[in-house]
């Protein structure tokens, strides 16, 4: 019996990885936001499947951090308990990690072997298991850089690891919606292109998001909408004792300053594109998609706010992180249902 390619169970398939991409994102989320990024030290791909099983594992596991500059430099008043509360959110991120891996390969594998996938949709596939290995590659360069002098990773390289997560989930839900839905025949290519600049614009916001993360950026200046004390723009955005240019990419001012403007231009990114679309003739999804896109803006842009002012709770900064993701996806799919 020919099978049918590309058929549902392809799409399904696709379609658990992107929410398991979305589960794996909002448990890093909550690790960085508990400071547990840096609890285990090494990466064993198969024998670290499992958290420690007794006694004697925990504490070699708690010897092993007690080597390393979190420990001996913020830590130190820890005891085997609260190790144990950090270890959990870091082995869960990384088990989750793994559990992707093996969700995207083996059924690519049977999919492959069974021949339901046609040659467009296994070289897409190929490109999506290429960016899922950089991602795990990322996640390990990034807690690297905590292990060394300084116990807090690099925020570049945490960047380096969010957006990469971001643009697997992103092109996984493309190429989901290539099976889902039929290209359309008449496209506004100026149109498309206000979408995919509001894209990259929200991308490069997403990464300044990371930054922020990565400085803790977001415990200081915590007024809305100046940065404090009536000034739009804190002094020490420009005066840090650095070149100019660092201030906006290294600073803890100069990165939050950038990060608040980012939302206005992706707020009037957003709503530029819902008034244009009022001019067109558009299908019911091409409509949905707009006017679900400047809802989440809205709602997105709110999160931040309250993220701010109240100084960064965990629940509200993981609320804000997933705010992105859905603001992202919305995006994606909306660029998708104008592109041919």
């Amino acid at each position: 019996m020919a099978t049918t390619k590309d058929n549902k169970k392809v799409i399904y398939w696709l379609l658990t990885g992107c929410s398991l991409i979305f589960i794996m994102v909002v448990v890093g989320g909550i690790t960085r936001l508990t400071h547990s990024g840096l609890s285990i030290s090494n990466y064993k791909l198969i024998s670290g499947t499992l958290p420690p099983m007794n006694e004697l594992e925990w504490n070699e596991a708690f010897d092993l951090y007690k080597q390393y500059p979190e420990y001996q430099k913020l830590n130190n008043h820890f005891n085997l308990q609260d190790f144990k509360d950090i270890y959990f959110w870091e082995w869960l991120h990384r088990f989750i990690g793994r559990m992707i891996g093996l969700v995207f390969f083996i059924p690519f594998l049977y999919f492959l072997i069974t021949k339901q996938l046609t040659k467009p949709t296994i070289k897409k596939v190929i490109v999506l298991l290429g960016l899922g290995a950089f991602q795990g590659f990322m996640g390990w360069y990034m807690v690297k850089s905590g292990l060394v002098d300084n116990p807090d990773v690099s925020h570049y390289r945490l960047a380096a690891h969010l957006t990469t997560a971001f643009v697997t989930f992103a092109y996984t839900f493309w190429v989901a919606l290539d099976l889902m839905f039929p290209s359309i025949k008449k496209v506004d290519i100026g149109f498309r292109n206000l979408i995919r600049w509001g894209l990259a614009i929200l991308l490069l916001q997403i990464i300044y998001g990371a930054f922020v993360a990565g400085l803790d950026a977001g415990f200081i200046h915590n007024h809305w909408p100046m940065m404090s004390d009536g000034k739009f723009m804190h002094e020490t955005v420009y005066m840090e004792q650095r070149p100019l240019y660092k201030n906006f990419i290294e600073g803890k001012s100069g990165v939050q300053f950038t990060h608040r403007i980012l939302a206005y231009i992706v707020v009037l990114f957003i709503f530029l594109i819902w008034k244009k679309s009022k001019e067109m003739e558009l299908t019911k999804l091409q409509s949905n998609a707009i006017n679900y896109l400047l809802l989440m803006v809205g709602v997105q842009f709110l999160l931040g706010i309250f993220t701010i002012i109240l100084q960064v709770p965990v629940w509200l900064g993981v609320a804000h992180q997933v705010g992105a993701f859905f603001l992202l996806s919305i995006m994606t799919f909306t660029l998708h249902r104008f592109t041919k």
